[in-house]
């Protein structure tokens, strides 16, 4: 089941992230910030973050979007992360699907997605290839040195 995020998810959530052992310290510090965000202001409309449930009913995969700001129909997928025990199982292939829904009946145009160079990552990258996004932009040592950035995009309609 995929639904909103609420509050009692809060440290599933941040624990899921960490379980993933993907993210850094400091990335894991600003997704926290944002699910506070959404949580504590409930009227901003800048942050959306939904969770998905397994048949258990706990928490397996989250995902945080918003609008890009002073852009006209394109979207950010922010951050993404699916529990390493189901991994595969296609959560992370419902969260993106929802998203593309979600971004469509809001008249979006284009998602973004960034994710990083480094070996680890080709899985995640390979994901996005696998859902028909495109690599846009590569960014040699954006991070740091020898950790690149690299965009991936979708446009979800013909472009005008």
């Amino acid at each position: 089941m995929l639904r909103p995020m609420i509050d009692t998810d809060r440290e599933q959530v941040v624990r899921l992230i960490k379980a993933t052992h993907f993210f850094l310290p400091d990335e894991i510090k600003v997704a926290e910030e944002l699910i506070d965000i959404y949580l504590n202001q409930p009227d901003q409309q800048d942050y959306f973050i939904v969770v998905v449930e397994d048949e258990a009913g706990r928490v397996v995969g989250y995902m945080t979007y918003g609008p890009t700001p002073l852009t006209e129909g394109t979207w950010d997928l922010y951050w993404i992360a699916v529990s390493p025990e189901v991994q595969g199982q296609g959560y992370g292939q419902l969260l993106v699907h929802y998203l593309e829904n979600e971004v469509r009946k809001k008249d979006g145009r284009l998602i973004i997605i960034e994710t990083s160079s480094q070996p680890k990552y080709l899985p995640t990258r390979k994901f996005y290839q696998k859902l028909g996004y495109a690599e846009m932009a590569h960014i040699p040592d954006f991070y740091r040195p020898g950790d690149d950035r690299v965009i991936f995009g979708k446009h979800l309609r013909e472009k005008e």
